[in-house]
């Protein structure tokens, strides 16, 4: 069975070099595995991606060649195989066994004796290998995103490096309407279950050890969602009010959108938008466990002017697509699957959504943009961008105290135990 595990986790890890997200690809492979197999596979893949760039330098120096593209599944197996090596407690002489057995499951009996003289090298010449890697690469980030937070976090870089060569805590939101954070701190020491509140919203709880979510008392009757702490301000700085029509323009999967409906009491209407009908899906899911209700919309947010009426909403939630930079603990695939050339695409894709939703808004109204990175193409300069073409759009201050300000809005950067990495910045229409 060990050997299927890491069969399984090398099929997966091929599958993220090949340009397929973690998120897509992992969910089914877990259902094929056994229930007590499952945090074993998650673990392998999601250390091995953390550790991807540096484990990808250090096997670039063991082969004589690349492998070819349909061997992915063989080359996410030995990233696998050095992760073990260096990031678990597996001992040295079992992981080689596993991960070496695990070409027979592949049906790639040829690699059988390539992994095991890889790996059996790297034993002996890790820290030689390990001496040879570049900044970046010792640093298990991609070169171009290393120089981008070099250049333009060059006192918090280190900070930010080590956030994301971890894994990120466990926050969970408090469902306000129906308890408080006081009485499910309670409830959770009352099941042994160790927690603090958070510092930065009034519903956060992180706890000290990350479990399964579905066995959290409490979750299955909507007293709680998983949510971190930096996105859990998106609903307070939009301060919707009864009465308001609110528009959450990029909604999936959902948790903002709820938080809006569990802290705002009568709010008239909350649309919620995603380009995606499954994405939308896992909206209405959340919905349904927490017991509220929302117009649901699968729509490109930045082409809805002919779907809503202008002038509709009193605030709009825009929590854009960007490059995720501020959550790559979460989503390490991140680290392999993004590029460089990617940032100004997004750029573009957002001043568009943004300006597309601009009409939707009422005289007197208030958008809150929002992302989870920590670019500055992304953020201040998209909005200083959208700024100068809208002659009825002024900034708002936003008061966040841990944020760094930046030239356009506020910066909340990743931290080891703290939240993840996301921007705002509140735009105000004139009446």
């Amino acid at each position: 069975m060990a050997a299927d595990v890491r069969a399984t986790a090398a099929r997966v890890l091929g599958r993220v070099l090949a340009g397929s997200s973690l998120n897509q690809v992992l969910p089914p492979a877990l259902e094929k595995v056994d229930q007590r197999d499952r945090a074993l596979l998650q673990q392998l893949c999601y250390g091995t991606l953390r550790d991807g760039p540096r484990l990808q330098a250090i096997l670039d120096q063991m082969l004589d060649k690349p492998l070819r593209e349909r061997d992915r599944d063989i080359q996410g197996l030995l990233l696998c195989g050095l992760y073990q090596l260096q990031g678990m407690r597996i001992p040295d002489h079992a992981a080689v066994s596993a991960t070496v057995g695990a070409t027979r499951a592949l049906k790639k009996n040829w690699a059988r004796g390539m992994a095991n003289a890889l790996l059996r090298r790297f034993q002996r010449e890790g820290e030689v290998l390990q001496a040879n890697l570049g900044p970046a690469a010792s640093l298990s980030h991609p070169a171009w995103l290393h120089a981008e937070l070099l250049n333009q976090w060059p006192g918090q870089a280190a900070d930010i490096f080590e956030a994301n060569n971890g894994q990120p805590p466990m926050t969970l939101r408090v469902n306000s309407a129906r308890t408080t954070r006081d009485e499910y701190l309670q409830l959770l020491s009352g099941e042994a279950i160790e927690a603090h509140p958070g510092k930065l919203s009034p519903e956060a709880v992180i706890l000290a050890q990350p479990r399964d979510v579905t066995l959290l008392p409490g979750f299955a009757e909507g007293l709680v969602s998983v949510q971190d702490e930096a996105a859990q301000l998106a609903a307070h700085l939009l301060q919707a009010r009864a009465g308001e029509r609110v528009l959450d323009a990029c909604a999936a999967p959902g948790g903002k959108a709820c938080h809006i409906l569990e802290i705002a009491d009568g709010l008239e209407e909350l649309v919620a938008v995603d380009v995606e009908q499954p994405r939308l899906a896992r909206v209405e899911e959340n919905l349904q466990r927490l017991a509220l209700s929302a117009k649901l919309l699968c729509a490109d947010a930045g082409a809805l002017q002919a779907r809503l009426e202008p002038g509709s909403f009193d605030r709009i939630l825009v929590d854009a697509p960007c490059s995720a930079t501020g959550v790559i603990r979460r989503h390490p695939d991140i680290k392999l699957l993004r590029r460089a050339d990617d940032i100004d695409k997004l750029a573009r894709l957002q001043l568009h959504i943004l300006r597309g939703l601009w009409p939707l808004l009422r005289p007197g109204g208030t958008l809150l943009y929002a992302t989870c990175s920590v670019l500055e193409q992304e953020n201040s300069l998209v909005v200083a961008a959208f700024l100068d073409s809208e002659a009825d759009a002024n900034e708002s201050e936003i008061s966040l105290p841990t944020a760094v300000p930046v030239a356009h809005g506020r910066q909340l950067l990743p931290t080891a135990q703290g939240p993840d990495g996301l921007f705002y910045a509140l735009i105000h229409k004139s009446d």
